[in-house]
């Protein structure tokens, strides 16, 4: 485990420690702000509703992904200048996850991380970026045709990136029931953790409070796991080699909010998989 730490509680109590960089006490959340928009690609049947929270420490800003009713606007006027170390402490998760992504990328950017490989996301259209996206996440783990690949958060691009590496894709979402092709999508996470030969996460589960059962979960498997993260990106990193095997980190502004170039930042570890892994 990266750092010696299991959960996403045991790397807050690390930086409330100063074990991560600077005393988190003195170093002051800029800003605080919401966002909330919707998209549908063309040719689809879905369409995403996303809010996010974000906070700006320094040079890095942190993000979280969340679910109506989770938190409001007017959080964000009430938050901004306080200290990274008192976000830490409220009792609204979305702002406690961004305000730690946030001084995790302050303190090491992606961009200077010599794990990562930035890939480029070309200029275009939201199709365009999307399929270069999803192609880059799908491309995270070495599955052999035939590999059951579970996908914790689905979006359709995704699923079909998979499916065009000859896998097969199981298929977990809170909100959605059926792709656009009518495959079926479970709510239950366990169905897909017990049968997948690797696993492909959304950083959403970092902010829902799911991404800890599916780490150990994989860890006890010794099933691969790659996330793709706008939520917690600098958070999701500091697992990699303790349960993550590899990490698209995709920080603040996000590809959806431009059409010209931008940067992912993907680690990998050296673990693969083979067809006949079934541990």
């Amino acid at each position: 485990m990266t750092g010696g730490v299991a959960t996403v509680a045991d790397l807050v109590a690390d930086v409330l420690a100063g074990r991560r960089g600077p005393d988190p006490a003195g170093v002051v959340a800029t800003s605080v702000f919401w966002v909330h928009h919707g998209t549908r690609l063309a040719g689809g049947n879905v369409t995403y509703r996303n809010q996010y929270l974000l906070v700006r420490v320094g040079t890095a800003f942190g993000a979280c992904a969340f679910e109506s009713g989770e938190a409001e606007p007017d959080v964000c006027a009430e938050a901004s200048g306080r200290s990274v170390a008192e976000l830490l402490r409220v009792d609204v998760a979305p702002l406690r996850i961004a305000a730690l992504d946030a001084y995790l990328g302050a303190v090491a950017p992606h961009r200077d991380d010599s794990r990562a490989t930035p890939v480029e996301l070309p200029t275009g259209t939201p199709e365009t970026r999307a399929a270069a996206r999803d192609a880059a996440v799908a491309g995270l783990l070495d599955v052999p045709p035939g590999a059951k690949v579970g996908l914790i958060g689905v979006v359709n691009p995704l699923v079909a990136a998979i499916r065009e590496r000859g896998a097969e894709p199981l298929l977990c979402d809170l909100n959605l029931r059926t792709t656009r092709w009518g495959d079926p999508v479970t709510p239950d996470m366990t169905e897909v953790l017990d049968a997948a030969d690797a696993i492909v996460a959304t950083g959403m589960t970092i902010g829902n409070g799911t991404f800890d059962t599916i780490l150990s979960r994989c860890r006890e498997r010794t099933v691969p796991l790659a996330v793709y993260a706008q939520t917690g990106a600098a958070v999701a990193r500091e697992f990699l080699g303790g349960g993550l095997t590899a990490l698209s980190a995709e920080p603040f502004p996000f590809s959806q909010f431009s059409a010209d170039a931008t940067a992912l930042h993907v680690y990998r570890t050296d673990r693969s998989i083979r067809k006949d892994d079934s541990s």
